[in-house]
């Protein structure tokens, strides 16, 4: 292949909103001494817009099963790197839940937990909650995705759907500071009580806690030495 044919000008386009994002500095964070190798991260961009039919596998005959009861529930449906996530919009959450577990086309009778993701850049959307089905019945696996705006960090409880996300629900309120509304008792799981902010997010200081392991003492990576 000659170089003119793999030139910059006869490349694909990529869209503005999958273009890689270069963070630098652990998480965003710069001007510290981290040596933990984030400094050069590259993050790809997760895809903004929905996918289009055919999903492929068995991901269109999930859609079908739910799209008469909860099709205006789902505000884009997302297949990347083999999986498929439906995001949701927050105040229909249980109501798709329940929908998933109980239908005999889905019977996404298993969950295996719910995660917290924080994207600072996505204005009024910062926060995600993600919740990993699994139907055991037809052997199959899909996410639901919930978004919540920073300003506003409330999402519905889905305990009663599945009684697991009791402590799941409690690990994200404490590392994201997500809100679950009608959790039976939203309280710290991991972190001490009284402990201040949630430190899964991003925008989360870089600490200044040193660690001590076996007489030697480890400093903060905000005051570790860089080698750069």
């Amino acid at each position: 292949m000659s170089d003119e044919n793999v030139s910059p000008a006869n490349l694909p386009t990529v869209p503005d909103e999958q273009q890689p994002i270069v963070r630098r500095g652990m998480f965003g964070a710069g001007g510290t001494g981290d040596t933990s190798g984030y400094g050069r991260l590259i993050v790809r961009r997760a895809p903004g817009q929905g996918s289009a039919r055919p999903y492929g596998s068995y991901f269109d005959a999930v859609a079908d099963a739910l799209e008469p009861v909860a099709g205006d529930a789902i505000e884009r449906t997302v297949v990347d790197h083999g999986e498929i996530t439906f995001h949701v919009a927050r105040e229909r959450l249980p109501e798709v839940m329940k929908h998933l577990r109980d239908d005999p086309a889905l019977r996404f009778e298993l969950s295996l937990g719910v995660s917290g993701v924080h994207y600072p850049g996505e204005t009024g959307a910062e926060l995600h909650a993600v919740y990993h089905l699994c139907s055991i019945t037809h052997n199959r696996r899909i996410r639901v995705e919930v978004a919540c705006p920073d300003a506003d960090p409330h999402i519905p409880s889905t305990v009663s759907v599945y009684p697991t996300h009791d402590w799941h629900e409690r690990e994200t309120y404490d590392f994201f500071g997500i809100i679950f509304d009608g959790h039976p008792g939203l309280t710290r799981i991991e972190m001490p009580d009284d402990w201040e902010g949630h430190p899964q997010r991003k925008d989360y200081p870089l600490g200044g806690i040193p660690v001590e392991y076996r007489g030697a003492e480890v400093p903060a990576p905000d005051q570790r030495r860089s080698y750069s």
